[in-house]
């Protein structure tokens, strides 16, 4: 029986893959800590300068905006300028917007500031994650794709721990620093992603073959060049009417689809979980420790997933991750006036079990995808989710008012069960493939 030839999908991780980690995982990183830092800050900015309440919300959610459009454009940029050019445009556009956030004194300059961050947030889930996958081996990729998503929550809780410590002991002022404070981390994301090179599967995608074998020779050894990648199905002129009419109509459904029901529910109750809780009649001091507490479980399910995604697949953690996340918000609808003990534990087993679902954001639409399309397909999955996302955050505290927290939670629930039944249905297995077969519309896990 003949023995599969090894590529460099099948070689061990260097240092050059942790460093790219770092680089690209940063990202990440700068990403949870600018989405979240307006949280900590928007009350006194708004006290400050007297923002009305819907400006408050369109400030609020100024940044999924922006999502949705930088993750169209930055799919399109990745695609087809590279990903080694566009890796750069994120880190400038942070530094350069935080820095005029310092200067703002009015909601209109505010707004455009977190817009524009927002596209730098929406360019750098394509380019960052389409750049890592090319380069990692194919035990490697599932894991340090979803270590991204830790990354994400990590970003967020050092935006609450700064912003924090800022409006206590920095003055009246304090959260023009907290926006400002985004620059730092920006700055750094930058500095840690110079001499990045460019991807090898994208060049040969563009016919610099020579270039890739330039490429692979530097990061993996002089003996090693594109004869050593797993051969990949050929897309010219990559667009979204490309990628539907090559037959990934389907696919892209399917990720748009599990991606945004993971975080509809997930961003309502990050962003409001005070709120939420208050209206489930969870004391006040409980409510500021069950708020913390959830914030830590959501970490908590991440990592578990991560360290679980090569022993039980992708296919059955989705599956999983939507039914029992999606069990603990119909049990907080049943038991929406039960005692705070009860509530607070299935709040916490919702931030634990969609961990699964989380992870996979940013695993699946790499894995489904060919070179060529891949950050377009990435890019509108994470526009498209954020639509969802943002509805969810803006509907939250209407329904709450409006309809009462049980259908709330009934809502939140349905949304996880529509995710569930699209796992179900439509949920591939790429866990034991290279990079070229999990991309492949033919090819199945043996």
């Amino acid at each position: 029986m003949e023995t599969a030839r090894r590529t460099l999908e099948d070689l061990p991780l260097n240092s050059f893959h942790k460093l790219l980690t770092i680089r690209s995982g940063g990202g990440s990183f700068v990403d949870g800590y600018v989405l979240s830092i307006i949280g900590v800050v928007l009350v006194k900015a708004s006290l400050a300068l007297g923002f009305s309440d819907l400006w408050q919300g369109l400030i609020a959610a100024s940044a999924l905006i922006g999502i949705f459009c930088g993750g169209f454009v930055g799919g399109w940029l990745t695609d087809r300028f590279g990903r080694r050019r566009v890796f750069f445009v994120g880190p400038v556009i942070f530094i350069a917007f935080s820095v005029i956030q310092f200067w703002t004194n009015s909601p209109e300059l505010l707004f455009a500031c977190r817009l524009l961050m927002g596209v730098a947030v929406g360019i750098e889930y394509p380019v960052a994650t389409a750049l890592l996958v090319e380069f990692l081996p194919k035990s490697s990729r599932g894991p340090r794709l979803a270590a991204m998503t830790i990354l994400w929550f990590a970003g967020a809780a050092c935006a609450y721990i700064v912003g924090t410590l800022l409006l206590t002991y920095a003055g009246p002022e304090a959260w023009r620093l907290g926006l400002a404070s985004s620059a730092v981390v920006g700055l750094i994301l930058l500095l840690i992603r110079l001499g990045t090179p460019e991807s090898p599967r994208w060049l040969l995608s563009k016919g610099r073959k020579a270039q890739a074998d330039a490429v692979i020779a530097k990061v993996f050894g002089a003996q090693y060049s594109t004869a050593d990648l797993p051969e990949q199905p050929e897309i010219k002129n990559a667009s979204f009417w490309t990628l539907l009419a090559s037959g990934y109509g389907t696919r892209l459904a399917f990720v748009v689809l599990f991606w945004t029901c993971s975080v509809i529910p997930v961003f309502a109750v990050y962003a409001f979980a005070p709120k939420v809780l208050a209206a489930l009649s969870i004391p006040e001091t409980w409510a500021a420790v069950g708020s913390v507490a959830i914030t830590l479980l959501f970490v908590v399910g991440c990592v578990l997933a991560t360290g679980l995604i090569n022993r039980i697949g992708r296919r059955p953690m989705l599956i999983h991750s939507f039914l029992w996340s999606g069990l603990a918000l119909l049990l907080l609808g049943v038991f929406a006036h039960g005692a705070p003990v009860l509530i607070l534990v299935l709040f916490g087993a919702y931030a634990l079990f969609i961990g699964g679902a989380q992870v996979l954001q940013l695993v699946y639409p790499n894995e489904l995808f060919p070179t060529e399309i891949r950050a377009v397909g990435v890019g509108i999955g994470t526009s498209l989710s954020r639509v969802g996302a943002a509805a969810g955050t803006y509907l939250v505290p209407i329904s709450l008012a409006h309809l009462g927290i049980g259908p709330t939670m009934y809502a939140a629930a349905a949304v996880t069960l529509v995710g569930l039944l699209a796992a179900v249905l439509l949920a591939p297995e790429t866990r034991s493939l290279n990079l070229a077969d999990a991309a492949s519309l033919t090819k199945q896990p043996a």
